[in-house]
């Protein structure tokens, strides 16, 4: 078999080396092919040029299981490819591998479902430059949505098997049919023989003329402009050329920093804390498991996906040399009270769940699982556990400094933001010490200009005028230490009910949280402690809880940032001011309803230009910040987003205001 950089070489449209490559492959399901070709290209570590690879798979293929268990592969890619693939989460999948110079989008699902759910890059370099795929998962409307993401010039290789000859002379008439919609669609096809010499592996089959290729052109404008239109109330406005600042410090922010240093992006980092992870993203210990519901619907979707997600970002720093102190031990879900035993008897139920993802365990499973007695029922998800959400946040930090794209400001607090002549400037106060290592009075500083700003600033998101009206509240909560003694420090698993409780880490437990909203200070509460260890008193009942000792008053406060449908916020700053003016304009009548419904559908929502918000992950940020951070970098940079409409509709910050304004309700 050929190699595949012998393949795409051939290709006018493949850049060469040392450059940016972006291909998409369409494997049959039962193609043997794919995995033999990707494992020879995924051991190439040591390959300089960067490679964006799309695979499109339908569920259980055989080639995608065989790629998982290939011996030549190293074991962080085979073990992410195995979780992707045994978990059968449809959507996007975003594998990073060789210091992210090798990226493989997994889109897993029907694969014309798939190809009509991402967004065609706002940048025309950064859309698909070659396709390879297997002549039988060939149609029209596929064929035309694989043109409507790809690049003017894409090729289009077509794998031809021993019994398909794509000659114009062939008899085969199906595969005549399938060799024009490709020319239609504006296409040059070549054929792929696999069995064939080294020099004739790939051969042009046919191009289209320039009077086809200028008609197939609009066409493609026209499919691009016709999702935008659906789409214009969720803006994914393209980042500007230049350097961008983060103002933040915690996981979300730490994510995004290396994303960007990854792709090669002049960062300022504005921290107000001495290091970073000293806000909510400061704990000694935090669970990471996804969020399931009954429906299984985008939120569902989207934290499995952030859950793979993070599993993988984890793995790979502790690879690459970085002290991340976790375990992923599982975790075990219970009800404690009628209510939520019913709720999650509800979701176990109601989807078809993957073993990798969640099974159902009895009481005597469960007890099994956790080392202690567990008396009810409940769900275990075996690919989670916990993780120290600040080591987490040092190690990203770190490892986008080591990079050379950043530049950090520790006890940095930025008190205002300004946009004049098409940059933004910062206003902040700047902590330090002087010569003895006493520490100083603030002293007022400037920064800028900057091209781009993302504010990932946890509870002082909503802070600075731009931002003060956003549907988002803070939620105080204090978290338990807990020392480890018997029987408790033989918890195996991380125990999630009313409260949640951790495995013993540097002989300490940690257990909670609180859920105080708009909580007036960050004190330490013995009433909260108390609280703390009532939810797992009354969640498990058994004598080992009473080895739950609060008596030290050890514990850490810190406010998260939630929304009400507890999905993140991640995109463009919406411009309330001038949502405001117009919802004035035209606020919803029972006269014309449709037309004002109509106009906020397809007006594009106003945005403050190179603005962006990244906040707002509550508690389980561990789950959902490091993708939102990866898709924020994404849509930053112009690329082909990793994930599907209904996943960028969910996460972006204006969607409270548009889903009432579309809707007909009050603002």
């Amino acid at each position: 078999m050929p190699t595949f950089d012998a393949i795409f070489s051939h290709l006018s449209a493949i850049p060469s080396q040392n450059t940016h490559q972006i291909v998409a492959l369409l494997p049959s399901c039962d193609a043997k092919w794919p995995a033999a070709l990707l494992a020879e290209r995924l051991t190439q570590s040591g390959a300089k040029q960067l490679l964006h690879l799309h695979l499109f798979a339908e569920h259980k293929v055989h080639w995608l299981k065989a790629l998982a268990e290939s011996e030549t592969l190293a074991s962080p890619a085979k073990e992410q490819i195995k979780a992707i693939c045994d978990a059968r989460v449809s959507g996007c999948h975003r594998l990073k591998l060789a210091e992210a110079r090798l990226i493989i989008d997994i889109h897993l699902g029907d694969p014309l479902t798939q190809l009509k759910a991402l967004v065609a890059p706002n940048s025309p370099n950064q859309t698909i430059q070659g396709w390879l795929a297997d002549t039988d998962v060939l149609d029209e409307a596929l064929i035309w949505q694989m043109a409507r993401l790809s690049q003017d010039n894409t090729d289009l290789l077509l794998l031809e098997s021993s019994d398909v000859n794509l000659d114009e002379a062939s008899d085969n008439a199906n595969t005549n049919l399938l060799t024009k919609l490709i020319i239609k669609a504006g296409f040059t096809c070549y054929r792929l023989n696999l069995s064939a010499k080294d020099d004739q592996h790939v051969t042009l089959a046919e191009k289209p003329s320039i009077a086809s290729l200028d008609i197939a052109m609009d066409e493609r404008r026209a499919l691009r402009h016709q999702q935008l239109d659906k789409f214009a109330f969720n803006p994914l406005t393209q980042g500007n050329e230049g350097e961008i600042a983060i103002i933040g410090g915690g996981v979300a922010s730490a994510n995004l920093a290396l994303s960007l240093a990854e792709r090669g992006r002049q960062v300022s980092f504005f921290c107000m804390d001495k290091a970073p992870g000293e806000q909510a993203s400061g704990n000694k210990q935090g669970a990471i498991y996804p969020l399931l519901t009954p429906e299984h619907g985008s939120l569902s979707h989207y934290f499995l996906q952030g859950y793979l997600f993070s599993r993988q970002r984890i793995n790979q720093l502790v690879e690459a040399g970085h002290e991340i102190p976790h375990d992923f031990c599982g975790v075990l879900q219970t009800g404690h009270d009628e209510r939520s035993h019913k709720r999650l008897a509800k979701i176990i139920n109601a989807q078809p769940w993957a073993e990798s993802i969640a099974r159902p365990v009895d009481a005597t499973q469960a007890s099994a699982l956790a080392n202690l007695t567990i008396e009810h029922q409940g769900i275990y998800y075996p690919l989670a556990g916990w993780v120290s959400p600040q080591a987490f946040t040092h190690a990203a930090i770190n490892q986008a400094e080591q990079l050379g794209m950043q530049t950090s400001h520790y006890q940095c607090r930025v008190t205002a933001i300004r946009f004049e002549n098409r940059q933004w400037y910062l206003s902040a106060v700047q902590d330090g010490q002087d010569q003895d290592g006493q520490d100083q009075d603030g002293q007022e500083v400037k920064f800028g200009p900057f091209a781009n700003l993302v504010l990932a600033n946890g509870r002082h998101l909503t802070d600075f005028a731009q931002t003060a009206h956003l549907p988002i509240s803070g939620f105080r909560g204090q978290v338990s230490h807990i020392p480890a003694r018997a029987p408790l420090k033989e918890l195996k698993t991380v125990l999630c009910a009313h409260g949640y409780l951790t495995p013993a880490h540097d002989r300490l437990h940690c257990t909670g949280a609180s859920y105080v909203k708009d909580a007036s200070n960050l004190d330490y509460s013995a009433v909260e402690q108390v609280e703390n260890l009532d939810k797992i008193r009354t969640s498990y009942g058994d004598d080992w809880t009473k080895a739950v000792d609060i008596t030290g008053h050890s514990a850490r406060v810190g406010v998260r940032m939630v929304t009400r449908d507890h999905a993140p916020m991640m995109g463009c700053a919406p411009d309330f001011e001038a949502i405001s003016a117009a919802y004035v304009d035209h606020q919803q009548t029972n006269k014309r309803a449709n037309e004002s419904a109509k106009y906020w559908q397809t007006t594009p929502a106003p945005v403050h230009q190179g603005l962006f918000i990244l906040g707002g992950l509550g508690s389980r940020g561990l789950t959902s910040g490091p993708l939102a951070a990866e898709i924020l970098a994404a849509q930053l940079c112009g690329e082909l987003l990793p994930a599907t409409q209904d996943i960028l509709t969910l996460l972006n910050p204006n969607r409270m205001w548009m889903r009432k304004l579309i809707k007909g309700k009050a603002l």
